[in-house]
């Protein structure tokens, strides 16, 4: 009998949804103070996720639960600019 593989569970940081890693959206602060969102999952610096549901809506994802976790400050242009991504990346265009 083949073992079962360990999924990891990541905790969405709008709505604390626990899920598959494989289904969640991470944001990560790295070089230089910049927020990007990481489709690889492999990029350095520090992480956050985000759910399906939580990146589709405009307003639910609200920027302080994001520069908390993050432990960085997001400005306007960069935070819009990480919306529009993010809305990109569930309607499935990359």
């Amino acid at each position: 009998m083949p073992k079962r593989r360990r999924v990891p569970l990541r905790t969405c940081v709008s709505c604390g949804a626990k899920t598959d890693k494989r289904n969640l959206l991470r944001i990560v602060s790295g070089e230089g103070d910049r927020v990007v969102v990481d489709r690889s999952g492999k990029r350095n610096g520090r992480g956050a996720y985000v759910c399906e549901s939580c990146r589709g809506s405009k307003g639910h994802l609200r920027r302080d639960k994001l520069e908390r976790s993050l432990r960085a400050k997001i400005d306007k242009t960069e935070w819009n600019s990480l919306v529009e991504a993010m809305t990109r990346t569930s309607e499935g265009v990359s």
